[in-house]
């Protein structure tokens, strides 16, 4: 797989978001190697332990979009929501079955919208699924993900304030 070239596709669809609704909600994208995945990845810093970078924190949760060689040989994008940790995040009094449990409740409602999607993880992957694409062109798929998640975002923070301290 030509990493170079798919890390320009991810790329291309994250500068394509909206700044604007990404900056009102404190939202930050990133496009990474992750192994041998090229993935963009949605957080938010206060999702992360303080003073650690919200991509690779010990604690954090965040969204990610991404695909492999594997992935790609089948046409496939594939996406989750990744809580890591969740019980040393500061403020919060978390325990991530409880966690996962009360997020994917008020998710139930809008899992219609996710193709492929699973909420049949441990407490770390919240849920998961995956979508076919072009592979000329990911970043139709890629915007229109990233625009679902930007729908459910607020559940997580109810799932967090539910558990301030």
């Amino acid at each position: 797989m030509d990493t170079t070239y798919y890390l320009e596709q991810f790329q291309n669809a994250a500068d394509q978001l909206d700044k604007t609704f990404l900056a009102s909600k404190q939202l930050e994208v990133a496009v990474v190697l992750y192994g041998d995945s090229v993935c963009l990845k949605l957080y938010k810093k206060s999702w992360a332990t303080t003073g650690q970078d919200p991509i690779t924190a010990q604690t954090r949760i965040f969204f990610s979009i991404w695909t492999n060689e594997l992935a790609w040989q089948e046409q496939k994008l594939l996406y989750n929501i990744h809580a890591f940790k969740l019980r040393n995040l500061k403020g919060y009094s978390i325990e991530s079955r409880k966690f996962a449990d009360n997020f994917r409740h008020q998710f139930k409602d809008l899992e219609h919208k996710w193709p492929n999607v699973s909420t049949n993880f441990g407490p770390l992957t919240l849920m998961q699924g995956w979508i076919k694409t072009d592979l000329e062109q990911p970043g139709n798929e890629i915007i229109c993900l990233s625009n679902n998640f930007f729908e459910i975002e607020p559940l997580i923070e109810n799932t967090l304030a539910h558990f301030k301290r």
